[in-house]
């Protein structure tokens, strides 16, 4: 009982202070989970990172699913999504019923922002020490940059990290491939088999069901399952695409979504949580928690589709070799997503740059914790601001 209590505890923490998108909250998690706790060696970590990222849907949320499985199974997995995904809805969710349409004050964010520019380039550094330690991992990391940033297209992660993965499994491989510690995932292989079966039966059944019945649930529930399923890139990729679902539809406003996507902007936790402002916007509290189940139920049965058989994959050398590969790109995605959308929507100027700067300092080599950090961004950003 005590590790799930902790497993909760610590995943609300998160929650709580992991602002900055969900490049962000993977520093966030390699920092509480990787070098202050050790439930993850660095080779675990980035395994689950790349994994998650070459699937379809929130990939923090899902490291973080994968990270409480991990720790405690099923059970575990459910309580670290729940406690970092709930501080979030519940204020999305609040933020829907009182709205009276005035304009949020939104001068602490910024402060947030110089949070986000610090953790993630702590992550940066950490990471790369592990994941790109030869010449031909470093160049893998810089072509995924390039790639990423130069190369418009709501899939090319997936293209560049399939690449990688490719060029790993060829040339990266060990030949002897020594046998690797790895923690025990204590989900049984027929609940895997369940939950990938079901994750493709409601992409179909789903869009029958709602041209049948014309139901505004049923709408709601398929729109944001569909999201959560097909969509790459991560949070702020669905909010496009949510925005094509609804707006359109007469089901929220124009004005209403903008207000939302500001305030999903400025709330810790995953982007996905949007949806829980929009279903409550469209159907009051309960519909705030429809829409929240619906869009990040494919996570869950993707991941607990694939973690029962994960440590079968990964004693394969081929697919070790893809997942080095892939990890080395992972470092590539991170360094792009440092730069776009984090340092160029951030850093406009020299006090930006100085403060981002005193505050990874006080991270990386003073060891603060993470959560004074965001206190320390907060008053900076309600102060100068």
């Amino acid at each position: 009982m005590y590790k799930y209590i902790q497993i909760f505890l610590v995943a609300l923490k998160l929650g709580c202070i992991s602002f900055g998108g969900p490049t962000a909250h993977l520093g966030y998690f390699y920092d509480e989970y990787v070098k202050k706790r050790k439930w993850l060696n660095e080779k675990e970590y980035s395994d689950l990172v790349a994994l998650c990222q070459f699937l379809p849907g929130p990939a923090s949320s899902q490291v973080g699913i994968g990270i409480g499985t991990i720790r405690g199974g099923l059970v575990g997995g459910i309580l670290s999504f729940l406690a970092f995904t709930m501080p979030s809805v519940v204020i999305l969710i609040i933020f829907a019923v009182v709205m009276n349409g005035t304009d949020m004050s939104t001068s602490w964010i910024q402060g947030l922002k110089l949070v986000a520019v610090a953790v993630v380039a702590q992550a940066i550094l950490g990471m790369s020490k592990k994941l790109t330690n030869t010449k031909s991992k470093i160049l893998l990391a810089l072509f995924v940059l390039a790639i990423t940033l130069l190369v418009h297209h709501i899939l090319i992660q997936i293209v560049a990290l399939t690449l990688t993965g490719l060029y790993g499994l060829i040339f990266l491989r060990k030949s002897d491939h020594p046998a690797t510690y790895s923690k025990q995932i204590r989900i049984p292989k027929l609940f895997g088999v369940i939950s990938i079966s079901l994750y493709f039966a409601l992409l179909i059944i789903l869009p029958i069901f709602r041209t049948i019945f014309q139901n505004v649930w049923i709408i709601m529930f398929d729109s944001f399952y569909r999201a959560g399923a097909l969509v790459f890139g991560g949070g702020h990729v669905v909010l496009p695409l949510l925005e094509k679902e609804f707006v359109p539809a007469g089901l929220i406003s124009k004005d209403d979504f903008i207000a939302g996507y500001a305030a999903a902007q400025g709330v810790p936790g995953p982007l996905f949580t949007f949806a829980s402002y929009i279903g409550t916007n469209i159907e009051g509290i309960v519909g705030g928690v429809v829409a929240t189940i619906a869009i990040f139920l494919p996570a869950f049965l993707l991941l607990f589709g694939i973690l029962p058989f994960w440590e079968d994959i990964k004693s394969n050398k081929y697919i070790d070799g893809f997942l080095t590969g892939i990890s080395a790109g992972v470092v590539g995605i991170l360094i792009a997503a440092f730069y776009s959308p984090i340092w160029i929507s951030t850093i406009k100027g020299e006090l930006d740059f100085v403060l981002a700067s005193v505050m990874f300092v006080l991270l990386m080599h003073f060891k603060w914790p993470s959560w004074s950090i965001v206190l320390i961004g907060i008053a900076i950003g309600v102060i100068l601001y």
